[in-house]
């Protein structure tokens, strides 16, 4: 990475990370990412809310945002945190969503292959 694409970088993560304040970026695996402070990455976050809402329909926002603190031992704070986030960046963090899904999808077809010829 060149100095001048490293410093737009940082001055873009830095001015993001003013704007959310409990949003920081780290380096991993899959390139770097947002994630709440002390907490799981922004996609996982959303990702935890999305299946909330889809099993549990009924229930209204502040119970989702309850249900998946609780769940991922986070306070609802961080977990709106995350919504805020999602809501200004959608496309960087459905991107990681995105991806997350589909290798989960391929290990489990992996897995179901290895079954059917092993003959479990």
């Amino acid at each position: 990475m060149s100095l001048s694409s490293a410093s737009n970088r940082l001055v873009d993560e830095s001015l993001r990370m003013q704007e959310h304040p409990l949003i920081v970026f780290r380096d991993g695996p899959a390139g770097r990412r947002a994630r709440l402070v002390g907490g799981p990455d922004i996609w996982e976050v959303i990702g935890a809310v999305s299946s909330a809402r889809n099993a549990e329909p009924e229930l209204d926002a502040d119970e989702i945002v309850t249900l998946v603190a609780d769940t991922a031992g986070l306070v609802p704070q961080q977990a709106r945190a995350a919504l805020a986030y999602w809501a200004d960046y959608p496309a960087e963090v459905d991107e990681f969503l995105r991806h997350a899904r589909a290798e989960a999808d391929q290990a489990v077809m992996r897995l179901e292959r290895e079954h059917e010829l092993l003959g479990e």
